[in-house]
């Protein structure tokens, strides 16, 4: 699902859950994705801009318990499923788009033993579109799909990425001087968990220094935040 920059009542809805999750990454303390979906319906409410924001969140909408290993409740899982079911990716749908479907599948199948998704959809998607992609694509492309960069991930995006490190380094800095903070956020998320790494990339201060210009946006603070939890090797 693409977030629409003319739909006003969704934007809000993602930005609110956005900064929910990221003080919950911050403080470690409970995070309830039911709350703010109830309002708009309850957990079985089939459309409404507080559902749709799960769906635009995607799998980062459950990433404190991912990242704390924390169990998410009853009503979180409801949610959860809830927008998986509700909002599949489109026929012709873009590959980032069935990417961040599956990852949310993947990521309700790691928290909830009992979810049982329509096998002709569980299949990995394929990634050949991102093999030989050119530094710049494979950097964007990783952005977009950073929910995938969590830790013991492993998939075709995760493969590709780890196999081209200087690659999505030099993507890194190109976002940087572009002042693009959500990329280079997103791109530094992935290289957290990378090997091969240059040191000369200065990562963890190149972090420190997204996060602190791109701090308006709670997007860019969630994978900052993220990375940064990887990096100390979160749960606290």
């Amino acid at each position: 699902m693409e977030q629409s920059g003319t739909s006003t009542p969704l934007t809000g809805a993602v930005q609110g859950l956005t900064s929910e999750l990221v003080s919950a990454l911050r403080s470690g303390g409970p995070f309830r994705l039911a709350g703010s979906v109830m309002e708009a319906g309850g957990p079985e409410a089939a459309d409404g801009p507080a559902l749709a924001a799960v769906r635009v969140v995607g799998a980062d909408a459950v990433l404190p318990s991912v990242l704390r290993r924390t169990p998410p409740g009853p009503d979180d899982l409801a949610v959860f499923g809830r927008a998986v079911r509700v909002y599949p990716p489109p026929a012709h749908a873009s590959p980032a788009s069935v990417w961040s479907h599956w990852a949310m599948q993947q990521a309700l199948r790691r928290l909830d033993a009992s979810f049982d998704g329509a096998p002709d959809h569980g299949a990995e998607p394929r990634a050949a579109w991102l093999e030989d992609a050119p530094w710049q694509s494979l950097t964007h492309q990783l952005a977009v799909l950073a929910p995938l960069a969590v830790p013991a991930g492993d998939c075709a995006v995760t493969r590709v990425a780890r196999g081209r490190p200087l690659d999505v380094a030099r993507g890194f800095v190109r976002a940087v001087r572009r002042r693009d903070w959500l990329q280079a956020a997103g791109a530094g998320r992935w290289l957290v968990l990378l090997d091969d790494v240059p040191r000369t990339l200065g990562l963890e201060a190149g972090l420190e220094f997204v996060a602190q210009m791109g701090d308006t946006d709670p997007r860019v603070a969630l994978q900052v935040e993220a990375a940064r939890l990887m990096r100390t090797g979160a749960p606290v």
